[in-house]
C-alpha cells in the first residue's frame, strides 16, 4: 500500500450537525482510518483519522483527519467530564443532504426537536432567522451563531413547492442522546 500525503486542508461539514473548520484530508484512502495518527515529516502527531470521504481533494477519494492541536484547548475535560464542558451549541436533530444545489432533510431525529417542531423528510432549508443558507457549512455557522442550546430559531422551509416558516426550540445534542440511550 502507498504511503498517504496531505491533499488539502479545507472545512468539513458533515450532515450530522458537524463542522470542522481546519480539516486534513489524505489520499489514497487508507482502509484502517479511524483513530489513526498521521503524521508529520517530522515524526510528530499532526492529526487523528475519523472518515473515508470521496472527495479528499476534487474527486479524489481519501481520509479526513481531526488536527491535533484542537484537542489540547479541551483534553482536561474530555478525561474529567467525556465532553468538553462549554456551553453546548444549538442541536436540531436534523441530518441535511446538499441536493442538486439545495440543502434537503434527510433525517429527523425521533422525537427530537424539529420532529416535535414538523420539520420533515425532504423539507428544503432556505434560511434560518431570515438569513438564507445554500451551503452546509453555513447553515451550521448560521445556526450556531444565535447562542446556546435552548435558542429557539425559525427554519424558512420548502415542502414539496409550498414555502414555510417553523420554530424549532433547540436543544444540547448531548442530552438527547443520553436521554434516549438504554445500555
Amino acid at each position: 500500500m502507498r504511503p498517504a500525503v496531505v491533499v488539502s486542508r479545507r472545512t468539513f461539514a458533515g450532515y450530522w450537525e458537524y463542522l470542522l473548520e481546519d480539516a486534513i484530508f489524505t489520499a489514497p484512502p487508507h482502509p484502517a482510518w479511524s483513530g489513526a495518527a498521521l503524521l508529520g515529516p517530522d515524526g510528530k502527531l499532526v492529526g487523528i483519522g475519523s472518515l473515508v470521504v470521496s472527495d479528499a481533494k476534487a474527486d479524489l477519494p481519501g481520509n479526513m483527519f481531526v488536527p491535533i492541536d484542537r484537542l489540547p484547548p479541551v483534553m482536561g475535560d474530555l478525561l474529567t467530564l467525556g465532553r468538553p464542558s462549554a456551553p453546548s451549541r444549538p442541536w436540531l436533530g436534523i441530518n441535511l443532504r446538499k441536493l442538486d444545489g439545495k440543502l434537503v432533510v434527510s433525517r429527523v431525529a425521533s422525537d427530537g426537536p424539529s420532529d416535535k417542531a414538523g420539520v420533515r423528510h425532504g423539507d428544503q432549508v432556505t434560511a434560518i432567522d431570515g438569513a438564507p443558507v445554500r451551503e452546509l457549512a453555513d447553515f451550521y455557522r448560521t445556526l450556531w451563531r444565535r447562542g446556546n442550546a435552548g435558542v429557539t430559531v425559525r427554519l424558512s422551509l420548502t415542502r414539496q413547492g409550498e414555502e414555510r416558516e417553523i420554530e424549532v426550540e433547540t436543544i444540547d445534542r448531548y442530552r438527547y442522546f443520553k436521554l434516549n440511550t438504554t445500555y
